[in-house]
């Protein structure tokens, strides 16, 4: 598949799944990760404040759109022989039970380089209104032939 890389075109859009928050996709990501921090389970310390931030409840762990972007990314890339090397990412802002989430990506940048070809990609992830919960950057390799 050498050709994939020369069809892809800068600002091709790439949309990801729509992912559906519950309480019950936070607690499996918890039992996954292990990772089972009252800002994931427990109503009650959420209804604090921490310093300026307010949260209000419970919220999805960030790094469950980390996987959502990776996903994203195989699927496409996986097909036309790319490989996912980087992702950087900032979360602007919590996710809830009942928030549905969704990646999306845009080619920024195509370079070839005297051992491989890359593509950087501007990454975000939206919620069920349209607000921007996250925003990155990835880089994906298209090996030569």
């Amino acid at each position: 598949m050498s050709h994939a890389f020369d069809d892809i075109a800068v600002g091709h859009r790439l949309e990801g799944a729509r992912f559906c928050v519950t309480r019950e996709t936070i607690r499996e990501f918890c039992d996954a990760s292990l990772d089972y921090n009252p800002l994931h389970l427990d109503d009650e310390f959420m209804r604090g404040r921490f310093g300026k931030t307010e949260f209000g409840g419970v919220i999805m762990h960030g790094m469950t759109n980390f996987g959502l972007i990776t996903r994203m990314l195989t699927d496409w890339l996986h097909p036309l022989g790319g490989i996912h090397r980087r992702l950087e990412t900032r979360w602007l802002r919590p996710v809830r039970p009942g928030d549905a989430v969704r990646p999306s990506a845009v080619i920024a940048a195509k370079r070839v380089t005297a051992k491989s070809r890359w593509v950087t990609l501007g990454i975000e992830v939206r919620n069920q209104r349209g607000e921007e919960v996250a925003w990155g950057e990835a880089m994906a390799e298209f090996p030569r032939p």
